[in-house]
């Protein structure tokens, strides 16, 4: 659905992806990807991204949070 712009800096797509990994619409429920998701768009200063990151935190446990944190370092844009 948004996958398109996921690599392109795109905020909103970022945005989207993350909610749709929050609630498991279209995906499998993933907490940390969402957090991924929302992180990266986060950089942005988005702070909706932020905000939304911040709720996800609350459901995650210590390792679902550090293993996020390692996705969002490692994650690199599509060309």
């Amino acid at each position: 659905m948004y996958r398109p712009s996921e690599g392109q800096g795109d905020a909103l797509g970022q945005l989207n992806l993350g909610l749709m990994y929050y609630e498991g619409k279209g995906v499998i429920q993933d907490y940390a990807l969402a957090h991924m998701w929302w992180n990266i768009c986060g950089s942005t200063r988005s702070k909706k991204c932020l905000n939304n990151r911040n709720i996800v935190e609350e459901k995650m446990t210590p390792s679902q949070i550090e293993k996020a944190q390692e996705m969002t370092r490692n994650w690199k844009p599509k060309k």
